[in-house]
């Protein structure tokens, strides 16, 4: 697990666009079997990605000073890949691409796992500090609210999906969406 510091809003005004890069961009999330994470200082919370090739299960890493990974965590997940499997103490769900899952804090075993070794999953997630414990909950992409912005004259034609919040699936502290470009669009 990578390790990312907060940064003091006067150094940051020195940073040049090199040094931006370095301290908040997150890139090779998606690495053929290997769970990668990145835990931010800025609210404790952790990006994490995966290709499966075979199942991985989540472990916690002294990082997290914690015997399970959800041991005082809540998590996210959504697959932006081929057909997955996610088994939650030992609860199976399948998540078609674009399907979302919400685990809540002291879920203990996580694995995640695909359908298709031609068409790999890719279950990109976030996992925020918690204090109380939501029921885990799958997140059919048909179930999940959108809220269609942006116009193709402005090349920001989008759908923000909102899969984790308040007036949806409920969570301790975690918030998380998707926003899927409208074809010929590039707002980001």
């Amino acid at each position: 697990m990578e390790i990312r510091y907060a940064v003091h809003p006067g150094d940051f005004a020195s940073y040049d666009t090199e040094r931006i890069r370095k301290e908040f961009l997150i890139q090779d999330l998606f690495k053929p079997g290997k769970v990668n994470m990145v835990y931010s200082h800025n609210d404790r919370i952790i990006a994490g990605g995966l290709t499966t090739v075979k199942p991985v299960i989540l472990e916690a890493g002294s990082e997290l000073k914690a015997d399970y990974f959800l041991q005082r965590r809540e998590m996210g997940i959504i697959n932006i890949g081929g057909k997955g499997m996610m088994t939650v103490d030992g609860i199976k769900y399948s998540l078609d691409n674009r399907d979302g899952l919400y685990i809540g804090m002291g879920s203990r075993e996580i694995e995640f796992s695909g359908a298709d070794s031609g068409n790999p999953a890719r279950f990109y997630f976030n996992s925020a500090t918690a204090h109380c414990r939501y029921p885990t909950q799958k997140i059919a992409i048909s179930k999940v609210e959108a809220a269609h912005l942006g116009s193709l004259s402005e090349s920001n034609k989008r759908a923000i999906y909102k899969y984790i919040h308040p007036e949806g699936v409920n969570s301790c502290q975690l918030v998380m969406g998707m926003t899927i470009l409208e074809p010929g669009n590039v707002w980001n």
